[in-house]
């Protein structure tokens, strides 16, 4: 089943469709996440996405105080998690202005908001929802996005399958154009994160829900996984984007730089050409080997007229001569008569034969 996003088709006969999440890179500047946008159309995205959330409204200061020892990539973080968010939030004031720039740059705009009041905000401006991995432990969010008639969206890390079941029974009772993200919510840039995507789970999706669109949310570098993620099946890829890995913020060093995304749709688009037809037949660049590099029946020395033909009288040699016979048909030539000089090399044909 195929989805439509502003326009754009996007399902398993589609090209890639590809997700820059700018989300906290923008660094708390407006002009900056507006740049943020004209880069990634230039490094060939398809939509710029944000994130819409409050501090108050997505963390606790209170819980974090009291968790005890900071855990992943919040352990490198100088400031407490709530004031990190603080610093991180895009400004609900800012929405009109980022969906003009997109407009402007030809690029879709997207957000992903974390609380009720920016899934209304949002309706106005999105194309589409895309719900964050924590939702999966809030799956009634998901469901209200689901309502405005959208496609959906829905990364699924931090959650086991029954998670995801839960998640997909509730909203695929509301809204049928989903978008099934695997996805691992480690953001360290640790290199040993590539043995922790599991992009096999894909095969696992395609199999309990064969009608929903597979995607891909990535947070490491390499452009290996998403070249992976699409010969699984996967059309819709999200990686966070930057324009320098050497910024300060929480994002920007597990982002990719505009080179780097570049080079990894360029690595996708390469493969969606040669994926190709899923039919076994003589490719249209093959007719000539297809001559050359191919085997036919010849004879193995000068042969008389009348004389039966024997196996030691056959060798098989390319080129496959049009019209020869070929080496399944010795079975048949064996015991048959020449109807002519043969001359050493040439191809045999059903018409030498009698």
């Amino acid at each position: 089943m195929d989805i439509e996003i502003q326009g754009r088709k996007v399902g398993p006969s589609h090209p890639t469709y590809f997700i820059a999440d700018i989300a906290a890179n923008h660094d708390g500047d407006l002009k900056r996440a507006v740049e943020l946008i004209r880069l990634a159309k230039l490094a060939g995205a398809d939509a710029a996405k944000f994130q819409n959330f409050r501090a108050p409204k997505i963390v606790s200061d209170y819980g974090f105080k009291n968790l005890g020892e900071r855990l992943s990539h919040q352990a490198a973080w100088k400031k407490s998690v709530f004031e990190v968010y603080e610093d991180a939030a895009v400004p609900f004031e800012w929405t009109p202005t980022l969906k003009d720039a997109c407009d402007e740059f030809g690029i879709h705009y997207f957000s992903s908001p974390y609380d009720h009041e920016a899934i209304e905000m949002l309706d106005p401006y999105v194309p589409a929802y895309k719900a964050g991995s924590s939702l999966i432990s809030w799956p009634q969010a998901i469901v209200r996005m689901a309502e405005f008639g959208k496609p959906v969206l829905i990364a699924t890390g931090d959650s086991n399958l029954d998670d995801v079941k839960r998640t997909m029974d509730m909203v695929s009772k509301v809204n049928k154009q989903l978008v099934l993200m695997q996805c691992n919510t480690n953001y360290t840039a640790a290199e040993s994160n590539y043995d922790h995507l599991h992009l096999n789970v894909l095969k696992t999706y395609a199999q309990l829900w064969p009608d929903v669109i597979l995607g891909l949310s990535d947070h490491t570098q390499s452009a290996a996984p998403v070249v992976g993620a699409v010969a699984l099946g996967a059309r819709v890829i999200e990686r966070h984007f930057t324009d320098s890995n050497d910024r300060e913020g929480p994002d920007h060093k597990f982002a990719l730089n505009p080179e780097n995304w570049a080079h990894m749709v360029a690595e996708v688009r390469i493969l969606e050409r040669a994926l190709g037809s899923s039919e076994k037949f003589v490719a249209e660049n093959e007719k000539d080997t297809y001559i050359v590099q191919r085997h036919c029946l010849r004879v193995s020395r000068d042969v008389k007229k009348g004389e039966t033909f024997s196996e030691d009288m056959l060798e098989v040699l390319r080129p496959a001569t049009p019209g020869a016979l070929m080496a399944w048909d010795i079975p048949g030539v064996l015991g048959k008569k020449a109807v002519a000089d043969l001359p050493y090399g040439k191809e045999l044909r059903s018409s030498d034969l009698m």
